[in-house]
């Protein structure tokens, strides 16, 4: 692994305002003393590996990535163990992952060292930041924003032959206010976010981009959320604006769409998938049609629904509002819903054996 280069940040928050940010962090408002960067030319490959103070990024108003959003993302958290140590979860999928989105968006590939070495050495410089949870139900821990962009100063239509890579830090709670409580979805109907042979597999703004018209919508009808659909029949479930898709039928079976080009491969919906025989829940990956959700609901055979990904964990979906239909999974969290979250957060926090191999220590 390349070592990294620590320039430490000799303005970094006091104390008390570092403590005040754990104690009441929200999500994604405030950020670390230090950001990791490398840069990458054709010539050079990938170099500069460095820890340095958290700033503006200075780019030429040319650069690529502001007029043909060639840009990827990731997300994951660190967690801070009874002990002190602080760990990570299964990063070596989100290294994976940010190839496959780096491939489909000409970007450079990173090697798995090098995305595993930027979270740990900007942890370890940043270590002070990692809350402890004060309870089990207590869902603290520090956020991790890889990012890629093209930063050539190049206007003509093809991929950039320079990149610059980061990672940066936010000490984070609950991604929904109010704790662990189902939430409304709203069904978009004529607003997709992703189609086949498009990006919709793949981390990157454009996807979430696509969304936000949809969330908005959402929001003035009174929901947290949107759930989308398949853009060619406009049949089939997929998922939410920056979550994967769960229900749980009442012969213990969980269902969840199928992947493709325009779905998510989620760590943690493939974490839950692993576990979920563990609970007493065999796997179903396939298409889901609307109408089977509304058929079956009705029917008593879908039981619970919810959605999972890294920033919210799982969340338990209470209703699904269209304009002509709702379907009603009442104001409780369902009873397998819960097990799984209480299961998966059990290891990440380290208050249960990882027999799985799934955590990565930073600090």
């Amino acid at each position: 692994m390349t070592e990294f280069q620590l320039l430490k940040n000799m303005q970094p928050a006091p104390d008390a305002v570092r403590e005040a940010i754990k104690e009441k962090p929200g999500f994604g408002v405030h950020f670390t003393d230090h950001l990791s960067h490398i840069r990458y030319t054709r010539e050079q490959g990938w170099h500069a590996h460095t820890v340095k103070p958290y700033g503006p990024i200075v780019l030429d108003p040319a650069a690529s990535v502001f007029h043909y959003a060639q840009e990827i993302f990731e997300g994951l958290k660190a967690y801070r163990h009874a002990d002190g140590s602080v760990w990570t979860f299964r990063p070596q999928l989100n290294a994976a992952r940010l190839n496959r989105s780096a491939e489909r968006l000409a970007l450079p590939q990173l090697t798995e060292a090098d995305f595993l070495g930027s979270l740990s050495t900007l942890v370890s410089a940043d270590a002070a930041w990692v809350a402890a949870p004060q309870h089990d139900l207590d869902e603290v821990s520090l956020y991790l924003r890889p990012f890629m962009i093209a930063s050539e100063k190049f206007l003509g239509v093809r991929s950039s032959h320079e990149a610059d890579y980061y990672v940066i830090a936010s000490p984070a709670g609950p991604y929904f206010a109010g704790g662990v409580k189902p939430v409304s979805i709203w069904l978009s109907r004529d607003l997709k976010r992703a189609s086949a042979g498009g990006t919709g597999f793949a981390k990157c703004g454009g996807n979430y981009a696509a969304s936000l018209a949809a969330g908005d919508e959402a929001t003035a009808n009174g929901c947290q959320q949107v759930l989308f659909t398949d853009a060619a029949e406009g049949r089939y479930v997929e998922e939410l604006g920056g979550m994967n898709l769960m229900l749980v039928t009442s012969d213990d079976k969980l269902l969840t769409p199928e992947l493709g080009d325009s779905i998510l491969d989620g760590v943690t919906r493939r974490s839950v998938l692993e576990l979920a025989p563990q609970l007493g829940l065999s796997v179903e990956e396939r298409k889901i049609e609307l109408a089977e959700w509304c058929e079956r609901h009705a029917a008593g055979e879908i039981v619970e629904a919810f959605a999972c990904g890294t920033a919210a964990v799982i969340t338990p979906i209470g209703k699904l509002v269209a304009d002509d239909f709702t379907i009603d999974h009442g104001e409780e969290p369902g009873e397998k819903t819960m097990a799984l979250r209480k299961t998966l957060l059990d290891i990440q926090y380290g208050r249960t054996e990882d027999t799985n191999g799934w955590l990565y220590r930073l600090a």
